[in-house]
């Protein structure tokens, strides 16, 4: 299966690969950190908070679909 990413640039200082993805989907999203550091070998080289002008890759995760559940009833 084939995962879309997204190339990113650190345009800031002081931010770190967890604040990039809190800014990019407003949400926690969990394993998405570990996931990047996994695919973009040496990354982790720079420290907590990434130089400015380092590129990346960013996996875009796949919304699931929603599942409906029916109503329960109590009597």
């Amino acid at each position: 299966m084939t995962t879309m990413t997204e190339t990113v640039t650190v345009e800031g200082d002081s931010l770190t690969v967890s604040l990039i993805v809190w800014r990019r989907f407003h949400r926690q999203m969990p394993r998405l950190v570990e996931e990047i550091y996994y695919i973009n070998p040496g990354l982790a080289e720079y420290g907590q908070t990434l130089p400015v002008g380092v590129t990346f890759e960013m996996p875009i995760p796949i919304p699931r679909a929603q599942q409906v559940l029916d109503p329960i009833t109590l009597w």
